[in-house]
């Protein structure tokens, strides 16, 4: 859930997509279209589960424009926390758009926008949330920074709340990759909800679907499920992934 109180409501993913990979340094083709899908045994954003510990299902697809690098992309999932908080609907569908390039050799540089849709979530402040995005990347590090211009994710009173996300994925041999992640959330005007989480993984590339397995935690207590289960409790999520 993104956000869980009883008078509020929160949602990284690892984003799907906030660590967005970077152009290899040889000249892109002009016009990139990928499409991707995940099944994931529970839905963690900023720590966070958005789908009661529940596994969900997700799918997005991806255009870049190679000499400029620019580029817009949809994503969608499966979610129970706006139901949960007394609204409805069961989708999260994400829009999104920037440009993103290289500074220097080791440098790479992504800015833009990112709109979170809850189709008919019904609550009050809506779900709907819309942040800007910057994120510099050093080799197999990143720091990211995402700053909401409209109340988070149901919070009220909550608008120009920040995230900064911090983290490595790092080659350690056979195909293997090692996910490092550390964020704080920042909600503003709302302290007793902000929050630090973090995130231990590995991932692999088989060919034909990427297998992840990763620990996530949320040190926070204050976004419960309505059995009254805190929701950024650690937990192992494993998740299986295509692009194509």
């Amino acid at each position: 859930m993104k956000c869980k109180t009883s008078a509020a409501a929160m949602t990284w993913a690892v984003l799907a997509f906030s660590s967005i990979p970077a152009f290899a340094q040889e000249a892109a083709p002009e016009h990139q279209v990928s499409y991707n899908a995940a099944i994931t045994s529970d839905y963690r954003y900023r720590g966070l589960s958005q789908t009661r510990f529940d596994p969900a299902l997700q799918g997005g697809a991806d255009y870049v424009h190679g000499p400029s690098g620019l580029y817009v992309g949809t994503w969608l999932s499966t979610i129970k926390w706006t139901k949960d908080l007394g609204g409805d609907g069961n989708i999260e569908w994400d829009v999104y758009g920037g440009k993103r390039g290289n500074l220097g050799e080791s440098v790479t540089y992504d800015v833009g926008g990112l709109y979170y849709w809850y189709p008919d979530n019904g609550l009050n402040p809506r779900a709907n949330t819309f942040e800007l995005y910057g994120r510099l990347g050093f080799g197999p590090a990143y720091i990211k920074y995402s700053q909401s211009t409209t109340n988070l994710f149901g919070t009220a009173d909550s608008k120009g709340s920040g995230y900064l996300d911090v983290g490595a994925d790092v080659d350690v041999g056979s195909g293997f990759i090692l996910n490092l992640h550390a964020g704080h959330q920042k909600v503003a005007h709302n302290s007793q909800y902000s929050y630090t989480d973090y995130k231990v993984g590995v991932t692999k590339d088989f060919g034909v679907a990427t297998l992840s397995l990763a620990w996530i935690k949320a040190n926070t207590e204050a976004y419960l499920s309505p059995q009254g289960k805190n929701l950024g409790k650690s937990g192992a999520i494993l998740t299986l992934s295509k692009t194509f």
